[in-house]
């Protein structure tokens, strides 16, 4: 089976239990998971032997894209370090009545890009509270396995 690290920057705890229901799913189905706090890892660990790294991240701000506090420092090294051959998928929550929309999902995702990994699967993007779009977190996840047991 696979092996996946979950990384994730939250504030209220919405990034942090969309990054655990993610965790059980895929432990569910036999895939061995890493999970940190941003807060605890070097940018480092995101270019480690793991076959997937998913990396989750809020969005605040009106009037410009800002990343969840504890994300900036490891955000502003992504782009300093060689992720060629590294698979990404991101993840995060926001709220669409603001301009920037999940932008910090994005933002995080075009750096990994940058820096060489190639995206394994489209972002997840959660409106508001992630327990009230559990079947958008878990159909994302299905369709993580699915792609990690092809």
């Amino acid at each position: 089976m696979a092996s996946v690290f979950i990384t994730y920057g939250s504030t209220t705890g919405n990034t942090e239990y969309v990054a655990e229901s993610i965790q059980r799913t895929l432990e569910q189905s036999g895939h061995e998971v890493t999970i940190e706090d941003v807060a605890d890892i070097k940018v480092t660990d995101l270019a480690k032997a793991y076959d997937l790294c998913c990396l989750g991240c809020s969005t605040w701000g009106d009037d410009e894209i800002e990343l969840q506090d504890d994300f900036i420092p490891v955000f502003e090294e992504i782009e300093g370090i060689d992720l060629a051959g590294k698979n990404i998928a991101c993840f995060g929550c926001g709220d669409s009545s603001y301009e920037y929309y999940c932008g910090a999902v994005d933002a995080i995702e075009e750096a990994c890009k940058n820096a060489g990994a190639s995206v394994f699967a489209e972002s997840l993007k959660i409106d508001g509270d992630p327990k009230a779009e559990q079947a958008d977190i878990d159909a994302w996840v299905k369709d993580l396995i699915a792609k990690l047991n092809a």
